[in-house]
This record gives C-alpha cells, sequence and structure tokens, in this order.
C-alpha cells in the first residue's frame, strides 16, 4: 500500500471512498467549467465591444457575487451540503446553457449582459457546499486532509486543462459551442452528486427568522471567533494575487517580455503547472498538526517570485517563477482551507467558506483595479514588486495569530459530522455536540472480532465511521449496520446488561464514547432524549421479535 504521504498514497487514501471520488469527479467538472466559461465570457465580450466591454464583463459578474455569497452560505448552513452542491451545479450549468443559446442565436447582447451574473452567482455556489460537505462523507481526519489536498489538484488541473481545451473548442464553433460544452460538463458534475445529501443542518433556523437576520448572525458569529476571521481574510487574500496575474500576463507577454498575445496564455499555463507540480509538497501535509509553517512559506515564497521577476523579467525566469508561484499558491491555498476547516465553528462552516467567496471576487476585482493603476504609474515590473511586497506586509501583520492558530485549531470536524448522522444525536446543539465529538475514541478492529457480547456490562456507546458489523441475539441475526449507525445504546440508557451480540463483518473503525458522557447528553438535551427513546423503541421492537 503506497505511504499516505506520498502522491499515490493520498489519492488511494481520498479516493477509495466513492462518495468523495463523485465528489472529486464533480469538482473537477466544475472547476473547469467555470475556469473556461471565463474565457469564453471574455473572448465574446471582446468581439462585441472590444477592452471595454471586457471590463464590463468581469465587473458585472464579480460585483454581484461580493454581496450574495454571504447568503448562499447561509443557506448551505439551514440545508443539506449535499443538495446545495447538487442545485449549484445544476443551476450554473443551465444558466451556462441558457448563455450558449443566446451567443449562437445572435440574441440581444443586453441577454447576455443579464445572464453572465446569473450564471456567475451560480457559480458561487458550489465551492462553499464542497468544503461544507467534505467533512461528512470522510471516515478518518487523515482522509479530510488528503480529501483537500486532491481538490486543489482537481482545481489545479483544471488552471492547465481546461483554457487549453476551451481554446480548442473556441476554435472550432466560437464562444456559442465552447460555452455549451462547459454547461454540458457542470451539469454532469451535478447529476455525479445528486445522490450525496450531507447530514441534516447542524441547527435549524428559528421561526419566522429572516434570511437576512440569519446572514448577519452568521457572520457576526464568524467575527467573534478570532481564528476564522483571521484564516477568511489571509486565505482569500490570495485572490488578489490571482486577479493580478490576470492583467500581469497580458501586460508582461505583449509589453515587457514581446511574446505576443498568445504569450498570456502561455505564462497563465506556467502558474498552472506550478499549481500540479505542487503535487509532491502538498501530499506531505497529510497527517500533519503543524500548518502554519507550511502556509506562512506559501505566501512567502510566491510572493518573493513575483518580486525577482519584477527585478529581473526574461522570459525564461518569467516561466520558471510564475511556476514557482503556482506552486506556492497551491500551498497557501491547501493548508489555509485546512486550517479552517479545524478551526471554524461546525455551525457557521458554510458561512465560512460563503465569506471567503466573497472575499475571492473581491480580491480579484481589486488585483484587477491595482495593477493596471501600478502599471500606470510605474510599469509592469512596479506592479510586480508592488503586489509582492502588499503579501510581505500580510505575512507580518497575521504572523503571530497564524501561529496561535495553529496550536489551538483542532475543531473535531469528522467526528462532530459522523455523530450528526446518527439520529440519536443529531438534534444536539453544535457545543454539546462538539463536546462529545471531543470525548470519541478511536478503536480499530478486524473482521470476526466481537465487539459487544450479549448478557455482559455496558460501558460505552459505539458509532461506526467505516466496515459493517452484524447484531445478533442467542445466535440469531437481527440486523447488519455501517458507516452512520451506532450500536450498544440500550444498555447505556436502561442501566441493563447488553442486549445483543455485535461481530464485525469487516475490518471496521468505529469511535467509543464512555458512559458518562453519552448519558449527561441525552438527559440534558430533551429531544436528544426523545430521539434516543425513539432509537431505542425500535431496537427492542427488532430484538423481541427473535
Amino acid at each position: 500500500m503506497p505511504r499516505s504521504g506520498s502522491s499515490a498514497g493520498v489519492f488511494a487514501t481520498a479516493l477509495r471512498n466513492r462518495s468523495l471520488l463523485l465528489i472529486e469527479v464533480a469538482w473537477l467538472a466544475f472547476n473547469g467549467a467555470e475556469w473556461g466559461v471565463w474565457l469564453t465570457m471574455t473572448v465574446w465580450a471582446y468581439t462585441h465591444g472590444g477592452a471595454v466591454a471586457v471590463s464590463l464583463i468581469i465587473l458585472v459578474q464579480l460585483v454581484p457575487c461580493i454581496f450574495i455569497s454571504p447568503y448562499l452560505g447561509a443557506i448551505t448552513d439551514r440545508a443539506r451540503a449535499g443538495r446545495v452542491l447538487f442545485f449549484g451545479l445544476l443551476i450554473s450549468g443551465l444558466s451556462m446553457g441558457g448563455l450558449a443559446a443566446a451567443m449562437a442565436l445572435g440574441a440581444p447582447r443586453v441577454l447576455v449582459f443579464v445572464l453572465a451574473p446569473i450564471m456567475n452567482v451560480a457559480l458561487s455556489i458550489p465551492r462553499p457546499a464542497q468544503a461544507a460537505l467534505l467533512p461528512s462523507v470522510v471516515r478518518t481526519p487523515l482522509e479530510l486532509t488528503a480529501a483537500n489536498v486532491v481538490s486543489s489538484w482537481m482545481e489545479n488541473a483544471s488552471v492547465l486543462i481546461a483554457p487549453a481545451l476551451t481554446g480548442v473548442l473556441l476554435g472550432l464553433g466560437g464562444p456559442a459551442l465552447a460555452t455549451g460544452a462547459l454547461a454540458a460538463c457542470t451539469l454532469v458534475g451535478a447529476f455525479m452528486v445528486l445522490r450525496i445529501p450531507g447530514p441534516r443542518p447542524l441547527t435549524e433556523p428559528g421561526e419566522g427568522t429572516s434570511l437576512t437576520a440569519e446572514v448577519r448572525e452568521s457572520v457576526a458569529a464568524v467575527w467573534r471567533v478570532p481564528a476564522a476571521r483571521t484564516l477568511v481574510g489571509v486565505v482569500g487574500s490570495q485572490y488578489i494575487l490571482v486577479g493580478a496575474l490576470d492583467v500581469l500576463y497580458v501586460v508582461l507577454a505583449i509589453t515587457t517580455l514581446g511574446l505576443g498575445e498568445s504569450g498570456a496564455g502561455y505564462l497563465n499555463s506556467a502558474f498552472g503547472l506550478g499549481g500540479l507540480l505542487g503535487v509532491a509538497i502538498t501530499a506531505t501535509l497529510v497527517a500533519r498538526r503543524r500548518l502554519a509553517p507550511a502556509l506562512i512559506a506559501g505566501i512567502l515564497t510566491a510572493a518573493l517570485a513575483l518580486g525577482v521577476l519584477g527585478i529581473f523579467p526574461t522570459v525564461i525566469g518569467a516561466f520558471a517563477l510564475l511556476t514557482v508561484a503556482g506552486l506556492s499558491r497551491t500551498l497557501f491555498d491547501v493548508t489555509g482551507r485546512i486550517l479552517l476547516q479545524r478551526a471554524a465553528p461546525p455551525h457557521v462552516l458554510g458561512q465560512v467558506f460563503a465569506l471567503l467567496e466573497s472575499l475571492m471576487d473581491a480580491g480579484l476585482a481589486f488585483g484587477a483595479i491595482l495593477v493596471p493603476v501600478l502599471v500606470g504609474l510605474s510599469g509592469a515590473r512596479a506592479a510586480l514588486v508592488g503586489t509582492a511586497l502588499l503579501f510581505f506586509v500580510l505575512v507580518a501583520i497575521a504572523w503571530r495569530r497564524l501561529r496561535a492558530i495553529d496550536d489551538s485549531a483542532d475543531v473535531p470536524q469528522v467526528q462532530i459530522q459522523l455523530l450528526r448522522s446518527i439520529p440519536i444525536f443529531s438534534p444536539l446543539p453544535a457545543p454539546e455536540l462538539e463536546g462529545l465529538a471531543r470525548a470519541l475514541v478511536p478503536v480499530e478492529a478486524p473482521a470476526g472480532a466481537t465487539l459487544i457480547t450479549e448478557g455482559e456490562p455496558g460501558d460505552c456507546f459505539y458509532a461506526i465511521a467505516d466496515g459493517r458489523v452484524s447484531v445478533t441475539k442467542r445466535g440469531r441475526d437481527v440486523a447488519t449496520l455501517g458507516r452512520g449507525q451506532g450500536f450498544g445504546e440500550i444498555a447505556l440508557i436502561q442501566d441493563v446488561p447488553r442486549t445483543a451480540t455485535v461481530v464485525a463483518l469487516t475490518d471496521v473503525s468505529l469511535y467509543s464514547l464512555e458512559k458518562e458522557p453519552f448519558v449527561l447528553a441525552l438527559t440534558g438535551h430533551a429531544p436528544t432524549a426523545r430521539a434516543a427513546d425513539d432509537v431505542v423503541a425500535q431496537r427492542l421492537e427488532e430484538l423481541e421479535g427473535i
């Protein structure tokens, strides 16, 4: 078996999980479509109004998302993340299809300018939903880290491949054909995640609570957590770099390096190639406790690469340094997102990533505005150095906070999501659920192992993270249980000996919960007690039927 810290080992760890495999393939389709459609829209705009139309199409797509993304995060937190991901991909695909039809039929340009922001708002939905969904489908914290690494690889692969494939489609049939093909990819991704609804919402919105009020409360909740506030700001800042480079590729290629218009695409691909080369480095993040040093190294290395390019601009140096910048940005992005999933409050995880989505759009817009100003004042070389200095200042401001976050970021997201999938615990409020998650103890058992024996005293409850177990009473089969289910509650709730025997049918990964925290959780929360009574009644009915 490959080592978990190797590239093959990370893929094996993440993709043995079927649900995770479907999510990652859908993620690849989504990211490819997102990058490709950005290109098709700018090409269409340029042919229908030149540079002014390009600037306008960018602004009409980005500005609405800056303000709407927090609402999308609130929807993610009050609904099943998998459902939000599906509908986000579905609406994105349908709106792309509408744009393709408008282009092909020669509809009035205003219609395209109306549909474009609708499509871009839809494209803002999958990212926070996917980030909120991952902890609910993985089985171990190791698998969560591997899933984030693979997601980043998929995203960087799309940066490298999608523009090239879109270019081929543009040559064959123009923006209409390219946009239609990208719409089809997105719709395929939507149907891949259709059967992955995700866990129940951690908290239900209060009666009569408006979405605006919920957004305000969620933003306030994120703001009250210094770790989440700092990480959202730091991770979101990377999009200033991306937005700046979107402009600098063109300026460098045409003005500074003399590569012509096609050179901008080649420089963009060098950045994407760097992201793919980050595979070897991000693989080492799996199972690593400390992530702040890697995050800081990623920021500083990307900034240093831009600064050196500004001071010594050469063709070979540009390709090499942009590759380094792409690699470092991948390291920056992956470590930041993992830390966010570790440190963010579980009940506002979707909101955290929606705020990050807002900052992404704001950062892209800010970078795209900042660079032309710097270029106009002092040229492309000064713009590169100025962008680099911005990130050195960021590190100087956030250094101590990032180290402190790294020391304390241990929110057990995987265990929380597992407990949420078990009916007994799903009614628990967020703080109590997190407390129980921290009390869980991991247990591994081989196939054939007896986990509890009928007639013995009961001292703990078991939650199944992976594998299957058989429940028998007096030697007769009662049930087969698997991931997201638990056993052992009857003896703890009714203070009686074990009522059945449970044997591992396969190698199983479980979490055990001692009797005291289990009983305290049930007795201290009425809805949970009622849910437990319902489960016990159902189990006893099954056992009495033997």
